[in-house]
């Protein structure tokens, strides 16, 4: 058998003109924000236009590799058209044509594919075996993934469009979250740096500090509309010895003040400072429904969040308007607790953690970022906010509903005992605390959630919608 070349075409309407949602592709961040959630890549190269000859960049594991997929754009007619090709990548060929057109104020994007299949004769023999289905069935929920995407990053950014673009820097702009965010600001038209502690590569919008011995020049902030703090060491990455719970500490509070303070000092500071914070601040509460106005909980956690929050002081006490993100868990498919989950529970090991009775506050990464957008762009918006979805879940139910949309049996309890054994105090904290914890302030501020319901969220990140 030869090499055969397939066709794929899927059509997507937007609420916006043609003009705006070419000018959301032509951005650096639409590439990111395209990938399917479900995905983990690593962005390498992406040329800032869609002119002839630019090209973008990114590797993704295959098996045990790491592949790059190169992609050159070979068309380019604004609003209405361009095309790129796959130059190396894991098919044998690959061309993508795009194609847009309005009508009454509605955007219809066309993309067209041509395509090889990876492995070539011996590809399409496989594929052929499976009923032609299982490279289709990958690029479907690719471009359903992408339709999405594009359909609510462009209402989410028409929310605020009469609002002028503004200037962000982002600290700890390569994490799960702060990637999305820096994606998703750059597609709505602002404009965005990062401050970095590596070195600074040129032609990129970059600043360099060193928060572990405290090297920060405050005129280096000097222009920003706003400052955003992510950074931190990873909660959930290790266990949790002496030397480990210093760092967790540290890495936050030390960092959040030098940067407090830098701000406090300019005279002309930024409107806006947002800082990352934790619903590890109302400690284990176990049935207590936590809005904003609930007390400070006990343990490591809330020590933690409590000296974080209280490094940004120097900054709150300014002009400048001061947001704390006291997020829930960010559901993920490519990291934090639920990429952690997901191996186990598609080998039908997952279930009821020390009882599964504990509460779950989750979030899914969209919201997490469309939150963060919201309480940026409100110039009303300040002090203390939880980012949780408005219905958090036991974990056992959380467990049976992860079980369904994998398709996979969830019910091989784990002792609480067990947990303890395996992980140590972090696990213990991370996934037997219960915490009730309610998003007040944004519901009260209109902030509309994409995803209230759980299975949603999950289904979504990974990709497994429901055949309706």
């Amino acid at each position: 058998m030869g090499n055969v070349m397939y066709q794929y075409r899927h059509e997507t309407e937007v609420n916006a003109d043609v003009e705006g949602t070419f000018a959301w592709f032509e951005h650096e961040g639409s590439f990111r924000r395209l990938m399917p959630p479900w995905e983990v890549a690593e962005e390498v190269r992406a040329d800032q236009s869609l002119d002839v000859g630019s090209r973008r960049i990114f590797r993704f594991p295959m098996g045990p590799i790491k592949m790059k997929w190169i992609a050159e754009h070979t068309a380019y007619d604004p609003p209405f058209f361009f095309a790129d090709k796959m130059v190396k990548g894991p098919f044998w060929s690959w061309n993508h044509d795009h194609h847009l057109s309005e009508e009454e104020g509605v955007t219809t994007v066309v993309d067209e594919v041509r395509y090889q299949v990876p492995f070539g004769p011996l590809g399409n023999l496989v594929d052929s075996i499976l009923g032609g289905m299982l490279v289709k069935s990958r690029i479907s929920r690719m471009f359903r993934a992408r339709e999405l995407r594009l359909k609510r990053d462009l209402e989410r950014h028409a929310t605020f469009s009469h609002l002028p673009r503004k200037k962000i820097l982002i600290a700890g702009s390569s994490g799960m979250i702060g990637t999305q965010l820096s994606a998703f600001l750059d597609t709505g038209g602002h404009e965005v740096w990062k401050l970095v502690r590596r070195q600074i590569r040129e032609n990129e919008n970059e600043l360099f500090w060193n928060p572990e011995i405290g090297e920060l020049d405050p005129e280096i902030l000097v222009g920003f509309d706003a400052i955003i703090h992510l950074g931190g060491e990873g909660i959930g990455d290790k266990r949790w010895s002496k030397k480990r719970k210093i760092a967790i500490r540290d890495s936050r509070v030390n960092s959040t003040k030098l940067l407090s303070e830098a701000i406090a000092s300019l005279e002309n500071g930024p409107e806006a400072f947002i800082l990352a914070s934790a619903i590890g601040w109302y400690g284990e509460r176990g049935d207590e429904e936590l809005r904003e106005s609930s007390g400070i909980g006990n343990g490591f956690l809330a020590d933690v969040c409590h000296d974080w929050e209280g490094s940004a002081s120097a900054v709150e006490q300014s002009d400048v308007r001061t947001i704390f993100l006291r997020s829930g868990i960010v559901l993920a498919a490519t990291g934090g607790a639920l990429g952690k989950m997901l191996l186990p529970f598609k080998m039908g090991g997952g279930g009821p953690m020390g009882g599964g009775r504990q509460w779950m506050s989750w979030i899914s990464l969209d919201d997490e970022i469309y939150a963060i957008h919201h309480l940026l762009m409100n110039s009303n918006s300040s002090g203390e906010y939880n980012l949780t979805a408005p219905n958090p879940i036991r974990q056992r139910d959380f467990a049976k509903t992860l079980g369904r949309v994998l398709r996979r049996p969830a019910f091989a309890p784990i002792p609480r005992l067990a947990v303890k054994i395996l992980f140590g105090e972090m696990g213990e904290k991370l996934t037997l605390d219960s915490q009730r914890v309610l998003p007040e302030r944004l519901e009260k501020e209109g902030y509309n959630f994409l995803h209230s319901n759980l299975e949603g969220a999950l289904r979504d990140s990974l990709g497994l919608w429901s055949k309706k």
